[in-house]
């Protein structure tokens, strides 16, 4: 058993790991470790889930576990490694300012966006740990890096964009039926469900205007569509041809 006096000078500093190297000891296995040993029990419990987060998310996230009682060197675990951080790395700026900014009553950061030095996006999101007392000690900061969505994200809504042209076509949508009637009913509703006027209390003039509306869209060069449409309007199929005739003439009298 090796016995060693270490004397510390006032006037010097002395590096004692080199001073136990030299008398024979083995530096690993005496100098004090801080893996978890000084951590506190709240934060202690927040570091099988943040790797528990990245093994269920796999390799685009990474989640942090920062101890803010000192913040200049705060990480104190860190799984996955999107913004190629170490432990002893410091708190970021956004947790600096919102904590100076709301001090014990920050609220939790949720979804926030973030830009790393070599230009990947990530989805962000902190949330903090208090003790027993209400003070903030710590935070889990769960970073995704949702670069390749984006891209994928951009293919699918170039893909997936509709013409302003096919979004007129139709104010009710395409409508997919067995048969002609049931296409005839359905243009029908349309156009009455966007005048707004329940059929019983329509005047000559909404159901004039209901009959326009059919004729603009082409109801009339369907079979049977009159009778449909007198039905539907509680008038005879005499009166939906005095209709259409009287719309169609004021139309041709406007263009004139």
């Amino acid at each position: 058993m090796k016995y060693v006096e270490i004397v510390f000078c006032k006037t010097k500093q002395v590096n004692i790991e080199t001073v136990l190297v030299l008398f024979g000891f083995e530096w690993e296995v005496i100098k004090m470790t801080d893996d978890h040993n000084d951590v506190h029990p709240v934060l202690q419990t927040l570091i099988p889930i943040a790797e528990g987060i990245v093994k269920t998310f796999g390799k685009h996230c990474e989640a942090a576990v920062h101890d803010l009682r000192k913040p200049e060197n705060s990480l104190i675990y860190v799984a996955g490694d999107i913004t190629r951080r170490q432990k002893g790395a410091p708190i970021t700026n956004i947790v600096i300012e919102n904590i100076r900014k709301y001090g014990d009553n920050c609220p939790d950061l949720i979804g926030y966006k973030n830009i790393t030095k070599d230009g990947r996006v990530l989805k962000s999101s902190t949330i903090f740990n208090r003790d027993d007392e209400g003070k903030i000690i710590g935070c889990l900061c769960i970073n995704y890096d949702i670069s390749e969505f984006m891209v994928h994200k951009a293919h699918l809504d170039e893909f997936t964009a509709i013409g302003e042209m096919f979004q007129s076509c139709s104010d009710g949508g395409e409508i997919f039926a067995t048969d002609i009637n049931e296409v005839l009913e359905g243009m029908i509703d349309q156009v009455i469900q966007n005048l707004g006027v329940p059929v019983a209390m329509m005047q000559k003039e909404n159901k004039i205007q209901v009959v326009r509306e059919l004729d603009l869209k082409g109801v009339f060069t369907i079979k049977g569509a009159v009778d449909k449409i007198a039905a539907v309007l509680g008038v005879s199929r005499y009166t939906i041809y005095n209709y259409l005739e009287e719309d169609r003439s004021n139309r041709t009298n406007n263009i004139i």
